[in-house]
């Protein structure tokens, strides 16, 4: 979602607030602006689009000024245009926000009673007319801060500047994160820890109700109360994790190619690939022998990942799961006991309803464990176990490598639990291991073979408008995922079923203009999925069958491509058949041209509802 950055400084700060968004970019956003205090009055700058608007803008109308805060906007309220982006200023009050001010409707209304005036359609400038009013009615700054605090209700992160205070950013957070940066003579907020890299390692993260008055010596930092706390410095690794395209085109590419890399990192922190183990640790986080059910609940790719780690988790450690999108999960008032766990996972470890589904399931006394990805994030720090699954940065919206390393941890977890069980004996616990640890080499050679033929196959597939994708087993939710990636990056439209419901349905849709990606190892479930081939065959349908040696050399339906993959064991084929579905949608959207990194509409971080 939006990004926010701060800085309060001893030289200029314009150009180095703009550099820190760019590290923000990973999020999604539709305008930016930037706003400074020089010489006792606030300037702006804004653009709508990307920040080479922006930049050009400052190029031409530079910002002097030692303290400033900026912003990229993800819509909520509002077209995105110059009007509505932010910073806000109303009498000598900037405000930047990310998040949804919920009551601003009626706090809008009663600001217009009260005889303000409103330049924009955002709710974001309640705020700054409510700092406004507090302090025409003679409030100090601090004061009209907690006041407004105690007024707003909703999710957000925010950052204000008072013309009348040079020295001085306020921030508060109810939800989306943010950090406090120390530096040597400098003090720095933002959104997360990557976009303070390159000015300092040392960091505090408010919590939910923290406020904070920040200066170039440090900050005080209190709670929705007023009462000052204590929240601890710590020394984050995101500077390891600024990253570039390298050789690639775009972001998603390389974090394509870096997967069989990640995948072994992840590998080496839950097994032993000597022993070829699960490493005990992992199995001591949760302890999976009491349990009676497991709940794992997610958003988007990352619930996608859930639904394969829930075949795992049944069929070898015999635990029944519940699944959910987070977005219903935590209005399902769902009956919960002591004797389950809960997983919850999330690339940011900041997803709002993710976030919600957690505190849900901790207030019902459930053992709760967070599959993320950024171990300093509020679903890391809310839960009794931590599994990171250790992607590093992924800056392409649509998530591949995340994805992966998600599976990795998962498949870990559920040979864990069945070892904890009583159901994985050491020869198969063995076995499984070195499955998992074939993986980043199977991969690689995947990625090495396959992609000529991808892009030439590409070309073809963005000259339609609808594809279908089918799987069973677990790859039916790669089947989901695979036209997810489609939409979200080509926006071609894409649908995913399971392989046995064509015939309920969606097979209406086949006809000589529908191509269908079939998604079929040789597995238990081949010759079915095989079955549903022929049935989309018989009416025309463009077949695009993803398969491995055996399959292909089983099957003799005519195709529109067979995609080739290596035989490979059947708990790691989740993560090697993502590869082609991942390049699929790579390429088809680079041909068509859309902004692959940046898809429109789309949010890295969706910090609220």
């Amino acid at each position: 979602m939006c990004g926010i950055v701060g800085i309060v400084g001893k030289e200029p700060v314009a150009e180095r607030l703009v550099d820190a968004l760019r590290r923000l970019e990973y999020r999604g956003y539709d305008s930016a602006g930037v706003a400074t205090i020089h010489d006792g009055v606030l300037k702006r700058r804004r653009a709508e689009g990307k920040l080479f608007n922006l930049e050009k803008k400052l190029a031409s109308e530079p910002l002097a000024g030692n303290i400033g805060i900026a912003h990229t906007r993800w819509a909520t309220h509002g077209i995105p245009n110059e009007t509505n982006a932010h910073p806000h200023f109303v009498d000598g009050v900037a405000v930047v926000h990310n998040g949804i001010i919920e009551n601003f409707s009626e706090l809008k209304d009663e600001l217009s009673a009260d005889g303000a005036t409103f330049e924009t359609q955002t709710d974001t400038e309640v705020v700054a007319q409510l700092l406004a009013r507090s302090r025409r009615a003679g409030m100090g700054r601090r004061e009209a801060m907690l006041a407004m605090l105690k007024q707003v209700t909703g999710a957000y992160a925010l950052a204000v500047i008072f013309a009348d205070d040079p020295s001085t950013i306020m921030a508060a957070r109810s939800g989306p994160p943010l950090a406090i940066g120390y530096g040597r003579g400098e003090t720095y907020l933002g959104s997360d820890a990557i976009a303070l890299a390159p000015f300092t390692n040392e960091i505090t993260y408010l919590v939910d109700g923290d406020w904070a008055v920040i200066g170039r010596d440090g900050a005080f930092i209190f709670d929705h109360d007023g009462n000052a706390v204590d929240r601890p410095r710590q020394i984050t690794q995101a500077a390891a994790y600024m990253v570039d395209k390298g050789n690639h085109r775009h972001f998603m590419e390389k974090e394509i190619y870096e997967q069989p890399e990640v995948i072994s990192h992840a590998l080496a922190h839950y097994v032993d690939l000597g022993a070829h183990t699960v490493r005990t640790a992992v199995s001591d986080a949760i302890d999976f022998a009491s349990l009676r059910g497991l709940t794992i609940s997610a958003c988007g790719t990352a619930y996608l990942a859930g639904l394969i780690g829930k075949y795992w988790f049944e069929r070898y450690a015999r635990l029944p799961v519940e699944i959910d999108v987070a977005s219903e999960f935590r209005y399902r008032e769902i009956p919960l006991s002591t004797d389950q766990a809960a997983l919850f996972i999330s690339q940011s470890g900041e997803t709002a309803d993710t976030l919600a589904s957690l505190r849900y399931c901790h207030d019902a006394g459930l053992k709760t464990g967070a599959v993320v990805n950024v171990r300093e994030s509020t679903i890391a720090r809310e839960s009794d176990a931590v599994f990171p699954i250790l992607a590093g940065p992924e800056i392409g919206v649509a998530s591949t490598k995340a994805f992966t390393c998600q599976l990795t941890v998962l498949a870990s977890l559920a040979i864990a639990a069945g070892k904890a069980r009583g159901l994985i004996h050491a020869d198969e616990e063995r076995q499984l291991v070195r499955q998992l640890t074939e993986m980043p080499r199977l991969m690689s050679g995947v990625l090495n073979s396959i992609e000529p033929q991808i892009e030439a196959l590409s070309r073809e597939l963005s000259k339609y408008k609808d594809v279908l994708y089918l799987g069973r087993g677990t790859s039916y939710p790669l089947a989901l995922e695979g036209a997810l990636k489609l939409k979200e990056i080509s926006y071609i439209h894409a649908e995913g079923y399971a392989a046995g419901e064509l015939k309920h349905g969606p097979i209406a849709l086949i006809d000589e203009n529908m191509p269908v990606i079939v998604i079929a190892p040789h597995d238990r479930f081949f010759e079915k999925t095989v079955s549903n081939m022929q049935e989309v065959a018989a009416r025309g349908g463009k077949i695009i069958f993803i398969t491995d040696e055996r399959g292909a050399a089983a099957s003799k339906l005519p195709t529109m491509a067979t995609i080739t993959l290596p035989n490979v064991a059947e708990i790691i084929a989740p993560m090697v058949f993502s590869l082609p579905i991942q390049l699929l949608a790579y390429h088809t959207a680079v041909f068509m041209g859309t902004d692959v990194d940046q898809p429109r509409n789309l949010a890295k971080s969706v910090t609220v509802e």
